[in-house]
């Protein structure tokens, strides 16, 4: 019988550093698919901690031009590697400054050709939930258009990247413009919509019970579904716990 070989483990941030020179060097003298094949083997085939793949996308960002670094995330997302996500994720979260829309409409192309939960939750905290967090005014508009998209992983990553960007200190305000965009969304009947959407509104219920102490009414009426009541409360339960501390 053929021996498995275990999948190698990177652990160290200096490891990584090798690695992105090596890739850097290939990148250099053969070009794009150089560097893309030696990110794919050197880092997405191997074991490597999402903090770790976050650290090498932010190395990236400083040398690959930025005109270039959307041809590259395009590519590595088409690996279908978890990892090629996360990094994926990182560089279009840098991006936001600059490039807020057009990064969340890539984000929204990558969690859709990705085409499961994990993915979305992987882009929607790096790429939407960061954008809610630090640009709210221009992000909120955005995230309620994406409530009219028909793809399921779409809408659901409105609540992912509410649930991120209250957790990380969304203020009061945008907080509770959210609230009431997933109070919207409480109608909802597919599992993964309702495990986002959930997931935002669960999360602002402990760090904002106030504010859903306003919506009483509404989250009470018959047009909200139980699914949206259970998450509120289990929410509020953690706020009580977190309170008792």
């Amino acid at each position: 019988m053929d021996q498995i070989v275990p999948m190698e483990k990177i652990t160290s941030k200096v490891r990584v550093r090798e690695i992105l020179e090596q890739a850097k060097f290939c990148w250099k003298h053969q070009g794009q698919n150089a560097l893309l094949m030696a990110i794919h083997e050197g880092l997405l085939k191997k074991k490597v901690s999402f903090p770790l793949l976050e650290f090498a996308a932010m190395e990236m960002a400083l040398w690959i031009p930025e005109n270039e670094q959307l041809a590259f995330t395009d590519t590595l997302v088409a690996t279908n590697e978890m990892g090629s996500y996360v990094i994926a994720g990182i560089i279009l979260q840098l991006r936001l400054p600059l490039h807020l829309e057009q990064s969340i409409q890539r984000a929204c192309t990558y969690i859709v050709i990705g085409d499961q939960w994990y993915i979305c939750d992987i882009v929607g905290e790096r790429a939407l939930g960061h954008a809610l967090l630090t640009f709210p005014e221009k992000t909120v508009p955005l995230l309620e258009q994406l409530t009219n998209y028909s793809d399921k992983w779409i809408v659901r990553t409105i609540g992912v990247a509410t649930h991120y960007a209250v957790k990380k200190g969304l203020s009061p305000k945008f907080t509770e413009t959210m609230f009431g965009l997933l109070l919207s969304l409480s109608d909802a009947t597919d599992f993964h919509v309702k495990k986002g959407i959930g997931w935002g509104a669960k999360t602002i219920a402990k760090f904002h019970p106030t504010i859903i102490e306003r919506y009483r009414k509404q989250i009470e009426s018959p047009e909200t579904k139980q699914w949206f009541r259970t998450k509120i409360i289990i929410g509020l339960n953690r706020n009580k716990v977190a309170q008792s501390l």
